[in-house]
């Protein structure tokens, strides 16, 4: 099973906000959401790999910010067009204030 990454502390993100995080080559999304609990997706847009930390976070939803299309944040799941495939996401937890996640 693979270590636990330190992302950044909690209070480095709004509630209702998302985060960009590089790692190892790739690009997570970090959400807080309103009560404070964490998620880590696929940071790019499955339909034309754009920025999530870019887009806009609705309750559960995250929003790509190029084509409006929409991602259930706490599963990954596509719920508007254009998106081709569900976003990846990452057991996330906080411990000691931090934002910790796992890629494997």
């Amino acid at each position: 099973m693979s270590d636990w990454i330190r992302a950044c502390a909690l209070d480095d993100i709004d509630a209702e906000d998302v985060m960009r995080f590089d790692h190892a080559g790739q690009t997570f999304a970090i959400i807080r959401a309103p009560d404070d609990t964490v998620y880590v997706t696929d940071g790019l847009c499955t339909h034309e790999r754009v920025h999530l930390a870019d887009g806009l976070v609705m309750g559960h939803v995250i929003e790509c910010p190029k084509h409006n299309g929409r991602f259930d944040y706490r599963n990954g799941k596509g719920l508007k067009a254009p998106i081709c495939v569900d976003l990846k996401t990452y057991e996330a937890k906080v411990e000691d204030g931090d934002i910790l996640f796992r890629i494997g």
